[in-house]
């Protein structure tokens, strides 16, 4: 079953159910904020403070960082995070081949508005499948006649039991960019959180993500980098919209900074996740 809703502000979201799981999109940002499991608990966290209001992004699910990753490179004015999240998308196909799947394609392109803030033709499309894993595929192909550079990313809110019992394996050895104190370090063993973490790994392998109760394994493709992000206590309280530092963890499938993509024109790059 695929249904498309408004709540009372008018914000459309796409509900799916089928035999395997449940979930909520957005067409604000093609924003995945819900997906679960029948008979578990979510694996996605999103915050009770997040608004669901026009021009403003959610607090948790999966938002789409594009065409730019954190601060602009050049304009620290532009949106945190590009304007991908805060665009409305059109669902342009959904398809249900069995009672266990359900798939849903979204799609942006560029606009007057749109180039206003970053001055290229282009085509993004969000696949969603939706069954007893998520998939997630971002497609960015280059609709102009110049290349230009991208950085990304899925920023996948996880729910978690108690940070306190998280451990995330599968990058034991990379180097990583600690932007809290902007130094370069290397991973040593699994990653533990006890204090505010951002950090970005250099290279993007199959990660698990252990809480005390159940494992995450997260299949990255066409990734070179990894993002690991809680606020913690004293930033999660400066944030308007966040309320809750130890029941989630971000673990994102990026290309960030180094590994940001240039396009040719005609070009197209795919970032996707699996999520089971």
């Amino acid at each position: 079953m695929i249904q498309f809703n408004k709540d009372k502000a008018g914000f459309t979201i796409i509900e799916v159910e089928n035999r395997q799981a449940t979930a909520k999109v957005a067409l604000q940002g093609a924003h995945i904020f819900q997906y679960q499991r029948k008979g578990q608990e979510p694996l996605l966290w999103c915050s009770g403070l997040s608004h669901f209001k026009t021009g403003t992004a959610i607090r948790g699910g999966i938002p789409l960082c594009w065409p730019w990753f954190g601060k602009h490179p050049e304009d620290s004015s532009l949106p945190q995070h590009g304007f991908a999240r805060t665009s409305p998308f059109t669902c342009i196909a959904t398809n249900e081949p069995d009672e266990d799947t359900a798939e849903l394609v979204l799609q942006l392109v560029d606009s007057s508005a749109s180039r206003m803030l970053w001055p290229y033709r282009f085509r993004l499309r969000l696949v969603v499948t939706i069954g007893a894993t998520l998939g997630v595929a971002l497609i960015t192909r280059n609709q102009d006649q110049h290349p230009f550079t991208i950085s990304s990313a899925l920023h996948t809110y996880f729910g978690v039991d108690h940070i306190d019992n998280v451990t995330v394996a599968g990058l034991d050895g990379a180097d990583y960019l600690d932007t809290l104190t902007g130094t370069t370090n290397k991973q040593v063993g699994p990653i533990t959180v006890s204090a505010e973490i951002d950090r970005v790994y250099h290279g993007a392998p199959m990660v698990q993500l252990h809480d005390g109760k159940r494992t995450v394994h997260i299949k990255p493709n066409g990734s070179g980098s990894t993002v690991v992000w809680n606020p913690w206590q004293e930033k999660g309280a400066s944030m308007a919209d966040f309320d809750e530092y130890t029941t989630m963890i971000c673990i994102e499938t990026a290309n960030a900074m180094e590994d940001a993509r240039v396009m040719e024109p005609g070009g197209e790059h795919i970032l996707q996740v699996e999520l089971q």
